[in-house]
Formats: structure tokens, sequence, C-alpha cells
């Protein structure tokens, strides 16, 4: 069954499992707003689940932070975007995009905030903890590109080197700027104090690589993005495509290879984006997106439906309906 809400626009969306508990924490905006506009009257909606189809919903886990003349703006008092949560002892947190009113919302920093039973969160002081750095990727620059891309963290630990990674939508600051969406990268050893390095993967293909996530599937490290006909950077591709896109890796951090890439769920409408891949109760890899773009470009919203993963020999995923 589909994820919806009558009353709110749904989009991005991702994961945090806790025990039989799927919990779901995904963008939405009042219905009342044109579609176009939801992205700057955001708050971070929150269901569970135990099977990925049958969503009960929670209260609202984030939303941006109020404006206070007497004091340091903080980092989200714009737009509270996509993020990721990840457990470490008894603390869940729940890295997120912030953008700030005075910046209208186009230089992105992740912001953090952290809860003890995932329900009831609490910002961090250190707000917002990291943004683009100059020395590998682009500042602000309008005539360029329309914003500074530093968001959708995706941050993961590696038990081998006990070292926290933080997978990030960015922009490198050379080549084409048509091509240069890439995969940003930064570390910690505390999930508070992080510093930037070099980009995991930066193809040239694309303006856009966005959403990031890195799963292991059947012995094999994937890359997950998505990207978008609308910033494609190759003219003469033969079949571009919009939606999840992946790249097969020898590791979380790469590299990753162009060859053997391949699409989910993606079409040249768009009619699924920002796709997540989860394990499911079976244990059985599933693809989940939103609902993005009728064939008429209306935006549709909610989150459809799992659909089975199968891997092929030679490596390359479908889906299964």
């Amino acid at each position: 069954m589909a994820f919806d809400l009558t009353d709110k626009w749904v989009w991005d969306f991702w994961f945090a499992v806790d025990g039989d508990d799927y919990h779901m924490f995904y963008l939405q905006s009042d219905r009342k707003l044109h579609p176009d506009d939801r992205h700057w009257h955001v708050s971070i909606g929150h269901a569970i689940s135990q099977d990925l189809n049958q969503w009960q919903v929670l209260p609202d886990a984030i939303a941006p932070s109020p404006m206070d003349e007497n004091t340091e703006e903080p980092g989200d008092t714009k737009t509270t975007w996509t993020g990721s949560v990840i457990k470490e002892g008894d603390l869940w947190y729940l890295f997120y995009t912030g953008g700030r009113q005075s910046e209208n919302g186009l230089i992105q920093r992740v912001c953090l905030a952290t809860s003890h039973d995932l329900i009831t969160w609490q910002k961090h002081p250190a707000n917002p903890l990291i943004g683009a750095d100059t020395h590998w990727y682009d500042s602000i620059n309008l005539d360029l590109w329309h914003d500074e891309s530093w968001r959708d963290p995706w941050v993961f630990k590696d038990e081998h080197d006990d070292l926290y990674h933080m997978l990030i939508t960015c922009r490198v600051n050379k080549g084409e700027p048509a091509g240069r969406g890439a995969i940003g990268y930064a570390s910690s050893r505390d999930l508070i104090h992080w510093e930037a390095g070099p980009p995991v993967f930066a193809p040239g293909l694309f303006g856009e690589m966005e959403v990031p996530q890195v799963a292991l599937i059947g012995g094999r490290y994937y890359l997950f993005c998505s990207v978008s006909v609308r910033y494609h950077a190759l003219a003469d591709d033969s079949n571009p495509q919009t939606g999840l896109k992946y790249f097969p890796g020898a590791s979380p951090l790469g590299p990753f290879s162009v060859e053997g890439s391949g699409f989910l769920g993606a079409d040249t409408i768009g009619s699924l984006y920002a796709g997540k891949v989860i394990q499911g109760p079976d244990k059985h890899w599933y693809f989940m997106a939103f609902r993005n773009l009728d064939s008429n470009g209306n935006f549709v919203s909610g989150i459809c439906s799992p659909k089975r993963i199968e891997q092929n020999p030679d490596g390359s995923l479908i889906l299964v309906e």
C-alpha cells in the first residue's frame, strides 16, 4: 500500500529500523500550497510500520527553527530537508539539511537532532555542523547554478576503522558547470565534529546527484543516487532517465564504477524520484520512491508501495512487481 496524506504534500523520505519497527521520516508541506512552493514551507513528518505497507502517522519530528533577533540565526530557519538516521549507544542521531531565511535557503548545511525514542527530537546546539568546503566544492554562484549544494547527508559507520562517514549531495568546483554534480564526503569520530574530504564520486555526468545511499546487496556494494534528465550533462546519451541510478563499488566509499551502472524505477517522465532501498522483514531488498510527476508533468505526492529488487548474476539490479 502506498503512503500518502490527504492534507500534506509528501516527497523525500528515509528510514530508521528499530527491532521490528520501520520508522519513516519524510518531507511534507501543506497541500493548500502550490506544489512548487512546498520546498520552502517544509517540515519533517514521521510514520511507523512493521511491513513497509501499513503506516501509522506519528507526531512530526522536525520543523524550521524560529528567527530570534537577539541570537545568532540557527542553521535551519528556512528549510529542514532530507537526511538520514543512525544510532550510537542509546541515542538516535537524525542528520538533515538546513537552510537559513537570511540566505533564502540557497546555501545548504548539515544539521543534527538527537532522540532517545525516535519520537521527541532535540536540535543540537552546534548546528549547523558542516557546510561545503570550497577546497573541493562549489560555493554559491548563481551565474553557474541555482544553489550551494550540500544536502541529503547519508551517515554510516565503518566498524573496521571506527569512523563515521557522511555522503552528501554536492557540486565540485572544477569542470563544466553542467557536469559538476557529485557525491561529497565528510568524516567524524564523534558524530558532532566533521571534517570534509574530497568527493567519493564525481563522474562529470550530471548537474546533480541527489539523495545518496550505499547498500551491500548480494555481497556487492552499490551507490544509489537520484538524477534528472533536466540536469543531465551528456546531450548524446542514448538513454537519459529521471530517477534512481546505481553504481557498483569496491567498498562503501568506492571506488565506484560507471560500468555496470543502471536505473531502478526510472523513466523519461520522472514518475518516481528520490528512491531508497531497504531490507524488508523477509530480508529481501525493496525499492521505494516518492510519486513525482504524472504524464502531464503535474506533481503527484506520496510514496509508492515497496517493489522487490532482484540481483542478476552480472550484478545488475531489476525490480519485480
